[in-house]
């Protein structure tokens, strides 16, 4: 059967989601996130797109962006096809990355606009790789508190406010409301890679697995029930990551209640 037209946007202005194939992992670490985002920038001035926002999950990327010189289905064939050709490089790989068509909605609100924009930053707050909007180095919601680089800031700031100090700061609370909003959704489950459970750990302050081991069992204990609590990170990762027993870990997460706060710095006269 013939693919259905992709909707015309009468903004130019899209929500886009690029999935791995297959659910697979696009990102195998730091340095793949980064070469991301620089191909983003490099075919932003080639394209001459607008960009608003971003997001770069395990297995998926969200883009807010405006098409300008080139139809958004052109701008996305060049950068995906820019990435997926350095990643097989990388890699000594052949064949597709990304799920042959990337799935997007028509943006034509400024109330969606803004919806989105929130959306997008707190994907991996509600995915639960982060504690806080602001702890993902992977999306670009820090661009609007900063010096932007790659992203156009403008549209949003001035749909929140004429004055720019006073916009960001209105900025600042939209990103920390907590709603659920309703948007087009990446509905596959979202996978940790082990780099990320380590960097989840650092979010902790535990360093690395040597510290943790170290730690006196009651804070242990808090930490592991922490990690367990994570969304998309699987027991046997845990173990790998943390060199702490899959069955400590998940006898620790059915207790019905955690161990004493970190706080209070009990130390504990039992050991698993």
């Amino acid at each position: 059967m013939p693919r259905t037209p992709r909707k015309k946007s009468r903004t130019g202005i899209y929500h886009v989601i690029i999935r791995g194939v297959n659910r697979q992992t696009i990102f195998e670490n730091r340095e793949d996130r980064a070469m991301y985002v620089r191909t983003l920038a490099r075919y932003k001035k080639k394209s001459k797109f607008e960009l608003y926002s971003y997001c770069l999950m395990n297995n998926h990327v969200h883009l807010l962006v405006k098409e300008v010189d080139e139809p958004i289905s052109v701008v996305m064939k060049r950068l995906n096809s820019s990435y997926v050709h350095n990643y097989n490089v990388k890699y000594d790989r052949v064949g597709h990355l990304f799920q042959e068509r990337f799935k997007s909605e028509c943006v034509e609100d400024r109330d969606y606009f803004m919806t989105l924009l929130r959306y997008i930053h707190q994907n991996p707050l509600k995915a639960g790789v982060v504690k806080s909007v602001w702890d993902s180095p992977w999306t670009s919601v820090h661009e609007y508190i900063s010096i932007p680089k790659y992203v156009d800031v403008d549209r949003a700031l001035k749909v929140i406010g004429k004055d720019r100090k006073d916009a960001i700061a209105r900025f600042i609370s939209l990103m920390e409301e907590v709603v659920d909003d309703s948007c087009m959704e990446y509905m596959d489950t979202v996978r940790l890679s082990d780099e990320e459970i380590r960097e989840y750990l650092v979010q902790l302050g535990v360093a690395n697995s040597s510290i943790l081991q170290r730690m006196n069992v009651t804070e242990r204990n808090h930490i592991l029930v922490e990690l367990s609590s994570l969304k998309g990170a699987s027991y046997r990762q845990l173990e790998r990551v943390t060199g702490i027993s899959k069955s400590v870990i998940q006898r620790l997460k059915r207790r019905d209640s955690l161990p004493v706060p970190l706080s209070l710095h009990h130390q504990s006269n039992h050991t698993e």
